[in-house]
């Protein structure tokens, strides 16, 4: 009879491998409101499509939609670019991660309905 070193077995017939994670977010920079849509009381969003590498960092972030277009582009950019990532594991070894979407949503108001979060 044959015992796995690694993972939770049931039964000796299926394991758990205790070495798997998913991708997890460690760190999410707010982005920078831009003055003049803030002065001029634009809101938005942005859909950012990027990459994680093995060393849980931003790759290759690109808007893919953006209301409205152009507004907020470069400050959702920035903010997902300075995002930090604990890699998910298989098998204990870190993956890079491709095609992963983020929607940041730029929304005028007084901080309030952030409270308790």
């Amino acid at each position: 009879m044959r015992y796995l070193a690694v993972g939770f077995c049931v039964l000796l017939t299926g394991c758990i491998s205790t070495q798997d994670r998913p991708l997890q977010l460690l760190s999410s920079g707010s982005p920078a409101y831009p003055a003049e849509a803030r002065e001029q009381g634009v809101e938005g969003f942005v859909v950012v499509r990027y990459d994680v590498t093995e060393q849980g960092k931003v790759a290759n972030a690109a808007v893919v939609d953006a209301q409205p277009a152009g507004t907020f582009d470069a400050a959702a950019l920035a903010a997902v670019n300075s995002w930090v990532f604990k890699p998910a594991l298989r098998d204990g070894a870190p993956q890079a991660q491709q095609g992963r979407r983020s929607r940041v949503t730029f929304k005028l108001g007084t901080g309030a309905e952030y409270d308790g979060y």
